[in-house]
């Protein structure tokens, strides 16, 4: 049987930022309701169990981005959300040799000073300048993207406002054009000599992008993932429970003020009258009227498949069309008798028991050559990795003794060249255990069980197209007024009552909360001149 029903306001997504967005709009007194299409909330921010007694982050890993008003607003440390910390990064260099990246300057000076004495001289200035503009970019991580174009009185008063806000950025303005422009190997050895030095940055920039670093614009992306405002290098830490406590505890926060949450409710159709929203319809038959819907979904999604294109008008479809997610990013779960023992460390020299955060890509070369690999088709024959292991802080995901080790890196395109991922994943699975295994003897001797994720089980999974981690790239023409498209990066639509607050909107992907913080607030100021 069928149900219906009305609320103020219908979010499509249970994910982080949906569950963000349904918050913010429960708090300000407004009936709303969250539609997720599995079984489970949380989106790319869950903790599932993947082998008996083992639990794990199953697609995000780590905590960085969360935003400090996120969590304060939403209450979520008095709900139980508690942060473990993450040792500082470790990257092996071979088999006896290492470098340590931490939160302080001093220190990386020093490691850096290791490899070349210039380098170490100049990293406490870089780390200046690299900071000076990523203030800035938190700034704007929580404006509404403005749109430059439109002459009509608000929108100038907007762009004005904007423009007044930013007025004393000055010289930073420069070094942001650099960042949005230049390849991370460029900008990096504008400071850095040596390769290994500039590795440990631009590592970032192929973070779930398909990129290398030598890509153009790729230097942004190196700043999004090191902008985190908490402990720790880049501000990682490990969430107590996995990341879908994080979910857990931001559907808390919205419960108290009444909001609804359905699980295995996936939205097939969002339905429109004239040009305004009128209601969404679920697979299975049910449908909710609304004035505001929200959709956390994926942008190619919502208007690709949900919305009729007769609704949307053709510029905006197409640029819909164009926005490129094509991801090369894979995720491997591994319940292990052990965690990875590496020949290169050593606790004396680096001042800690053991790494549970560990990046392998020893030098922009290696980098280099795993995007090349996937750019012509193939997966990467040395691929990055990171390797995190979460229960040597963390006792409740795995039995006393075992460990969870996540392993994510790149590249494994979405498709693959002359061949399938059905014929490859065998191969692929060899070559990243492969690699850990030069680096860590015996490690895959060690395996329990494994879940392999590649870009399609991604999308499978998520409804993320092409498994895209970020619902697309986080590229100078998908950024800010641009992101996911043209006069419409403010999470409005060109359709009334219908917004968006996923990662497909300003400031992108990443376990941030800002996206739907940032859209319940547009919505919000919408409220009184929304049609009825």
């Amino acid at each position: 049987m069928s149900n219906s029903a009305h609320y103020d306001a219908i979010v499509i997504g249970g994910g982080h930022n949906g569950l963000t967005c349904g918050a913010y709009l429960s708090m300000a007194g407004k009936k709303t309701l969250v539609l997720e299409r599995r079984h489970v909330i949380g989106g790319a921010a869950v903790t599932e169990e993947f082998s008996p007694g083992f639990r794990t982050s199953t697609f995000s890993y780590v905590m960085s981005l969360l935003h400090p008003k996120v969590i304060r607003d939403l209450g979520l440390y008095e709900l139980g959300l508690t942060i473990l910390p993450a040792t500082d990064l470790f990257c092996p260099i071979g088999k006896d040799n290492h470098i340590i990246f931490s939160g302080d300057v001093r220190k990386n000076a020093e490691q850096f000073g290791r490899f070349s004495r210039r380098d170490g001289a100049i990293y406490e200035e870089f780390d200046k300048y690299l900071n000076e503009a990523a203030s800035v970019v938190r700034k704007i991580l929580l404006d509404t993207p403005v749109d430059p174009t439109r002459r009509d009185l608000k929108s100038l008063r907007e762009l004005a406002a904007f423009a007044w806000k930013y007025r004393k950025i000055g010289k930073t303005f420069y070094r942001l054009v650099d960042l949005m422009t230049m390849s991370a190997d460029d900008f990096l050895a504008r400071w850095f000599e040596h390769s290994v030095n500039r590795a440990v940055l631009a590592y970032y920039c192929s973070v779930g992008t398909f990129a290398g670093p030598k890509t153009p614009g790729s230097a942004y992306v190196v700043m999004h993932h090191i902008m985190g405002e908490h402990a720790g290098a880049g501000g990682w830490g490990f969430v107590r429970g996995g990341m879908g406590e994080i979910s857990e505890a931001i559907a808390a926060s919205g419960r108290r003020h009444g909001m609804t949450i359905r699980t295995g409710a996936e939205v097939s159709r969002v339905e429109v009258v004239g040009d305004r929203v009128s209601k969404v319809v679920t697979t299975g038959g049910d449908e909710y009227s609304a004035q505001v819907v929200v959709s956390n979904a994926s942008c190619k999604v919502l208007f690709e498949k949900m919305i009729a294109p007769e609704h949307l008008p053709p510029e905006f479809l197409k640029h819909i069309r164009a926005y490129r997610t094509f991801s090369s990013a894979f995720k491997i779960n591994v319940a292990a008798e052990a965690a990875p023992r590496f020949s290169a460390f050593d606790a004396a020299k680096c001042g800690f028991a053991a790494p549970n955060y560990v990046h392998i890509g020893p030098d922009i070369e290696y980098l280099q050559a795993a995007f090349d690999d996937a750019a012509r088709g193939n997966y990467s024959r040395h691929p990055f990795i990171t390797a995190v292991v979460p229960t040597m802080v963390d006792d409740t995901l795995a039995p006393r003794g075992k460990h969870v080790i996540n392993l994510f890196g790149g590249h494994a395109p979405y498709e693959l060249k002359g061949s399938n991922w059905e014929r490859e994943r065998e191969g692929f699975l060899k070559n990243v255990y492969a690699t850990i295994d030069e680096l860590a003897p015996g490690f895959s001797g060690g395996i329990i069980d494994q879940q392999v994720l590649l870009p399609p089980d991604i999308e499978r999974i998520i409804n993320s197209p092409h498994g895209h981690i970020f619902h697309g790239e986080l590229a100078l023409e998908q950024l800010f007024f641009q992101r996911p498209a043209p006069h419409y990066a403010d999470y409005r639509s060109p359709i009334a009552g219908l917004y968006q607050c996923g990662a497909s909107t300003h400031p992108g992907g990443g376990v941030s909360g800002i996206p739907g913080h940032n859209a319940a607030r547009r919505i919000l100021q919408d409220w009184t001149s929304l049609p009825r």
